[in-house]
């Protein structure tokens, strides 16, 4: 072979080779090129580093179902430091949520209020439920449903009660969620749940299967504001020390 050709060979067969080790460099074989590493760690690492990350974050939107108590709850929650504000729908009925500060307010048609009154034993009539129609109602914190809902729109206290992965922790391979890559872990193998926590950017967590068949949940939004301030006087109701139960 002339040597300009063999020149010529050598040095493509050279770029041959330097390409392949680019590609392989980029990904090839391996899933946690280019993420932000935490797939490479220990399932109890990378729980630590998703509960870090949840606790840090400013803002949060979760949605999906939590059962608790026997029922179950559809949640569409966006969450901050100071309060939240949602709707949630259980046995048929759907409610929105508001807390700011330490105020929790409800919101409801009047079907909704015309049964919690009859679920009570009162007797408030389609004018009671007319009044409240569409109405934000302050709950009182010392009212049951203070308790019951104000949970709902902490988001420190809703994460530290859901990020939580129940048994012997271990990894569960590689998946996506929306388009974004995630390391799973799970609680013995699934059954006491599953944690999809994102590899691209800060390790957020983004689908929860809780233990149990206890719910599911998509998180996103992470560190988004969203505006949080109190109903004008004329959309608000004072109901009084007690709500209907509902």
């Amino acid at each position: 072979m002339p040597p300009g050709r063999t020149r010529l060979v050598t040095a493509m067969c050279a770029l041959a080779v330097t390409g392949a080790a680019v590609l392989t460099g980029c990904g090839g074989d391996d899933p946690d090129a280019g993420t932000n590493g935490v797939g490479k760690l220990p399932a109890g690492k990378i729980q630590a580093r998703t509960r870090a990350a949840a606790d840090a974050a400013p803002a949060v939107r979760l949605a999906g179902t939590v059962v608790t108590s026997g029922r179950t709850y559809r949640l569409d929650m966006r969450l901050k430091d100071g309060g939240g504000t949602g709707s949630v729908t259980s046995q048929g009925a759907t409610f929105r949520l508001l807390r700011v500060g330490s105020q929790l307010y409800l919101k409801a048609d009047a079907d909704f209020w015309q049964q919690a009154d009859g679920k009570s034993g009162g007797s408030q009539g389609d004018g009671a439920a007319a009044k409240l129609d569409g109405k934000y109602v302050k709950v009182p914190q010392g009212d049951p449903a203070y308790k019951k809902f104000s949970g709902f729109t902490d988001k420190d206290v809703l994460l530290a009660g859901l990020l939580t992965l129940h048994g012997t922790l271990a990894t569960d391979g590689h998946h996506a969620q929306a388009g974004t890559r995630t390391i799973r872990i799970t609680g013995d193998h699934g059954s006491g749940g599953t944690l999809d926590v994102s590899l691209q950017g800060t390790p957020y967590p983004l689908a929860l299967t809780r233990a149990g068949n206890a719910g599911t949940l998509r998180f996103s939004d992470w560190g988004k504001n969203f505006p949080l301030a109190e109903p004008a006087d004329s959309e608000t109701v004072d109901y009084g020390q007690q709500l209907p139960a509902s």
